[in-house]
């Protein structure tokens, strides 16, 4: 059965990577993608085997002004007697005048597979908040002095803050084991469209899909290459990276994201390791190769992980021991 999945997933990877792709689109962009499987994926959560809480900070294109910042935290943790994982996800995106928020709550459900692998299906649902800071619009025709905000437009441009929310629903499947992790998501299921009285955008269903091997190459030495492939059917993205970690504790890599000549964006550094044995800090720089490094000193992400080790409703389903290497 595992070996039909890891077929299945495969045969996914390789269709998405046959078609031409184009850069640009809704969800936030992290190099850290790897080592935060659950902000793409409801099906990762409880796969840890422990509660684990992740943090993530990235400033995207340094030096042009109003650039996106985004912000991540999750936490999830399994539910042993229940065969299943609970997680919530939380995301902050500021892009000029624009913020986007949103909250899912996931559940899965884990299935073993032999004695060293498990698949997990998973479900989340979620409220999705857009705001629009009408007081910052700034117009050519505009008066901004004395106190008077008056845009002098015939577009009807807002002058006070606008927001507006509409639920999302998401949906994955996550397979784990000791060589390899490999999971197919979507998120917005229904494709919302938010309304307000100055907002009107629809939310684009998006898959992704992500796969990593873990190869020893010597007795403390390992390479963990990863790939990462998000489309909405329209638009496409694809990163791939690789991982060399030194004594399962100290990391470093590096990521190149695009397709071909008109969708190269960034090639990242990565490093990190392992503070103690329940918490992972890592830092990525992105440098822009895309026309805007005309504009942009690169991308700055930080990532911190903390694995409580504390575990939730053990009982029915017995913990997945995989080689103390792979255990993150």
């Amino acid at each position: 059965m595992i070996n039909r999945l890891v077929r299945l997933c495969f045969a996914i990877s390789i269709s998405l990577t046959s078609v031409a792709y184009c850069f640009g689109q809704q969800p936030t962009q992290y190099s850290l993608y790897m080592l935060n499987p659950f902000q793409y994926n409801p099906g990762y959560a409880g796969l840890n085997d422990a509660i684990e809480l992740t943090g993530v900070y990235r400033k995207q294109w340094q030096g042009l002004s109003e650039s996106p910042t985004h912000q991540n935290i999750n936490v999830h943790f399994p539910v042993y007697r229940l065969s299943s994982g609970l997680g919530i996800d939380v995301e902050n995106d500021m892009l000029g005048l624009e913020q986007n928020l949103q909250a899912t709550l996931s559940y899965n459900f884990h299935l073993p597979l032999g004695r060293s692998s498990i698949v997990s299906f998973g479900f989340g649902a979620g409220i999705f908040q857009k705001k629009i800071t009408g007081e910052g619009i700034r117009t050519p025709e505009g008066i901004y002095d004395l106190g008077i905000l008056d845009h002098n437009d015939n577009l009807a441009l807002p002058s006070t803050n606008q927001n507006a929310s509409t639920p999302i629903f998401n949906a994955g499947i996550y397979v784990k084991s000791e060589l390899f992790e490999i999971g197919v998501s979507a998120i917005n299921l229904q494709e919302p469209t938010i309304q307000g009285d100055f907002l009107s955008t629809k939310l684009s269903r998006n898959y992704f899909l992500t796969a990593t091997y873990n190869l020893d190459l010597l007795r403390k030495v390992s390479v963990h290459p990863s790939i990462l492939i998000k489309t909405d059917q329209i638009e496409w993205q694809t990163e791939i990276s690789a991982l060399f970690k030194y004594d399962d504790n100290i990391f470093l890599g590096g990521s190149f994201r695009g397709y071909n000549s008109t969708t190269v964006d960034a090639a990242a550094l990565i490093l990190g390791g392992n503070i103690n044995e329940k918490i992972t800090l890592a830092y990525a720089y992105d440098i822009t190769l895309s026309d805007l490094n005309i504009v942009s000193t690169g991308s700055h992400e930080l990532l911190l992980r903390i694995n409580l080790g504390t575990e939730v409703g053990k009982g029915k389903l017995p913990k997945i021991i995989f080689n103390p290497r792979y255990l993150d």
